[in-house]
């Protein structure tokens, strides 16, 4: 497909073999990836990464290094995040990548960076990988993000190395992967230390760092690597992830592209320039399926959960970050409803085992994705899907979902079956399955929908359910969705964002959410300002001698 501009589109797709910016390692329980970020490394021109300063790039081979960790090698317990560098750990996101791009290039580099990071912190919570911030240097801004989403952070006591947010006094910006929510709701620093904190750009070094509860421990240079070996080691001991289990490998995700869409072994995308819309059709496996762990473990990256999910979080970043004007994406699913199901079961009947339980960690995490994706999500029931189980999280992720009703072909009318991964399975970042934000978890619709599990439904059961917004008929069908995805499509994205991110989480805050409502809404608004990007803005003039030229009226 093609890029919005002239520079070729971006790939999320790499591995180890293709790292610039990280080395990995592995000794029994603990794995170390260690930063060492090539400065002609770029993945735009016009910058370098210098004093481990990272862009898009850097993210995108840490996010494949995460998942090699999970799922090639479930020996792993901790995981050791430090730097090759030395007295530097990692500067953050590098300036003049920041002062070269566009707002949409900003926005999107700082979603996924903060995806990343949340990721780490769903392992820790539900797959038992533990992470320690090693900072055996200067660790400032987006690098101490990286820290904060660690379990435990230790710094080295050498009179020099601090940890810091500088991005107010110097940039005129904020912490905006997460630091100023994580200070405050993670790491508990009060208020008005935080405050000083994040208004001074020199940083807290040594017994202080530990005071204000912004490091865990601090070590002298000479003990500093046997610390935190101890400190990983004992985070190993907390962890239930298997000591001989073996690996399943993860090939490259394979796909073949055209000019107007993706395609996929399971996954399919079509986009319509002229509607700007883009169709992502999942598709329910087929054949003989596996019966048992041993199945599923010889087919290991092939076995459809897995695959499949791959595929989807591949296409889901690759439109986010090369089409930004195809703003409406309609979900559709196709296939055998009853293999969907019997996939889910088998995955649920094996939860504990640890490849079950990284494959429901991924599945997790990519339709998380789509919540948080500022684009409009329609879902379309018709003839031939199965949006049964996990698929119908498609549908419960969507803005609106319409469902095609044939009342004078009820053998042939498409359907809605929930199973039990649709209770509470595959949360989203704010704790609560979808069907719970759905119904503001009110008992009687939650009960109904628990009688309902397992209950193949046609149009009119989901829609008295409340499981679809609208249920046209074969007559009106084709004009009532062509009219609403117009409408969409007529009007302004910036609003439809905005909408979209307030009404997706509509009842419970937590960390997470308030790191994409509220903290994300502010820094793309700050993004935009004159005092950031404007000719004198502090991004604009860093690093070339002049002084920010700020207008101090406040909005």
């Amino acid at each position: 497909m093609n890029a919005p501009d002239s520079l070729a589109p971006v790939d999320y797709r790499t591995d180890p073999s293709q790292y610039r910016h990280w080395k990995l390692s592995f000794d029994g329980a603990v794995a170390t990836l260690a930063a060492d970020f090539s400065e002609d490394g770029g993945i735009r021109p016009g910058y370098k990464l210098k004093l481990n300063s990272y862009d898009l790039g850097v993210d995108i081979e840490l996010h494949d290094a995460l998942n090699r960790i999970r799922f090639e090698h479930p020996e792993v317990r901790t995981v050791v995040v430090t730097s090759l560098k030395d007295r530097v750990f990692c500067s953050g996101a590098n300036i003049f990548m920041l002062g070269l791009s566009s707002h949409a290039w900003k926005v999107n580099f700082c979603k996924f960076t903060n995806e990343t990071r949340n990721g780490i912190e769903d392992s820790s919570k539900h797959n038992g990988l533990k992470f320690v911030a090693a900072l055996n240097g200067a660790c400032a801004g987006g690098g101490y993000e990286l820290a904060l989403a660690c379990d435990e952070i230790v710094l080295v006591d050498d009179r020099s190395s601090a940890v810091s947010l500088p991005e107010v006094p110097l940039l005129g910006v904020l912490p905006g992967t997460g630091g100023l929510t994580r200070v405050t709701d993670k790491r508990h620093v009060r208020h008005d230390l935080a405050d000083i904190f994040c208004t001074t750009s020199e940083g807290v070094r040594g017994k202080k760092a530990v005071e204000w509860r912004l490091v865990d421990s601090i070590a002298k240079p000479q003990q500093f690597a046997a610390h935190v070996r101890e400190r990983a080691e004992a985070l190993a001991a907390q962890s239930n992830r298997p000591a001989d289990a073996k690996g399943v490998s993860l090939p490259r995700v394979e796909r073949t592209e055209s000019a107007d869409g993706l395609a996929y072994t399971w996954v399919n995308v079509a986009i319509d320039r002229s509607k700007r819309t883009a169709t992502l059709t999942v598709k329910a496996p087929t054949g003989a399926q596996p019966a048992d762990m041993a199945g599923i473990e010889a087919l290991g990256a092939a076995w459809w959960p897995l695959q499949m999910t791959r595929e989807l979080d591949d296409a889901i970043l690759n439109l986010r970050t090369n089409q930004l004007d195809i703003g409406t994406w309609l979900l559709k699913t196709e296939g055998d409803a009853a293999a969907v199901l019997a996939a889910d079961a088998l995955l649920l009947a094996h939860q504990d085992h640890w490849l079950a339980r990284e494959v429901l960690g991924l599945m997790r995490r990519t339709l998380a994705r789509l919540d948080v994706s500022s684009r409009s999500l329609f879902a379309l029931v018709e003839e031939g899907s199965c949006f049964a189980g996990s698929l119908a999280e498609l549908a419960f992720c969507a803005d609106r979902a319409y469902m095609l009703a044939l009342p004078d072909s009820p053998d042939t009318a498409p359907r809605i079956t929930l199973g039990e991964m649709n209770l509470g399975h595959l949360p989203m970042v704010n704790g609560q399955s979808r069907l719970q934000r759905r119904f503001y978890e009110e008992t009687e619709p939650m009960e109904a929908v628990r009688r309902a599990v397992g209950q193949p439904l046609d149009a009119d059961a989901a829609l008295a359910l409340g499981l679809v917004t609208s249920a046209p008929d074969d007559i009106d069908w084709a004009d009532e969705v062509r009219i609403a995805i117009e409408e969409r499509a007529a009007m302004s994205p910036d609003a439809l964002t905005g909408l979209e991110a307030n009404l997706r989480f509509a009842q419970k805050e937590n960390m997470l959410t308030r790191i994409f409502g509220r903290l994300t809404a502010w820094q793309n608004w700050i993004f935009i300002r004159p005092n950031a990007v404007g000719e004198k803005g502090a991004l604009k003039v860093y690093g070339k001698g002049d002084k920010a030229a700020f207008d101090f009226n406040r909005v």
